[in-house]
């Protein structure tokens, strides 16, 4: 079983943050869009996690006040799910990982064939999270 975090960036238009992985056929889903994140290491906790990737990926330093939607499940990956509301420039960014980074609408997600299943997982938030706000 692995252990993984990703986070839900998402803006003050309702738009998420989605970064462009890399193009290399030796990782899962080259060239897809995807939500930012990794695997959990050994003695890490999932926000710990969450914060490491940040930085690493984004550059974004003590990323706080971030909080858990949901853990999904599968057969060989357990995927804690976070969210903050933030309004990031992309293009002020240095992206350590990954191709690009960019905003999508909720309509432009639904497009986009997302790494991961992540459709699935944007869909239950904008459902569960967005609308009762």
């Amino acid at each position: 079983m692995e252990f993984g975090a990703g986070i839900i960036l998402i803006n003050n238009n309702n738009e998420v943050l989605l970064l462009l992985r890399d193009d290399k056929p030796e990782i899962p889903y080259p060239n897809q869009w995807d939500i930012p994140g990794g695997r959990i290491e050994d003695g890490e906790t999932p926000d710990v996690t969450i914060r490491r990737e940040m930085l690493e990926e984004l550059g974004l330093k003590s990323l706080s006040d971030f909080r858990l939607f949901k853990i999904y499940t599968s057969d060989n990956l357990t995927d804690f799910i976070f969210w903050k509301r933030i309004n990031l420039n992309p293009n002020e960014i240095l992206l350590t990982e990954g191709q690009s980074l960019k905003y999508f609408s909720f309509d432009e997600i639904q497009k986009t064939k997302l790494a991961f299943n992540y459709n699935k997982v944007i869909e239950e938030f904008f459902e569960e999270v967005i609308k009762n706000e």
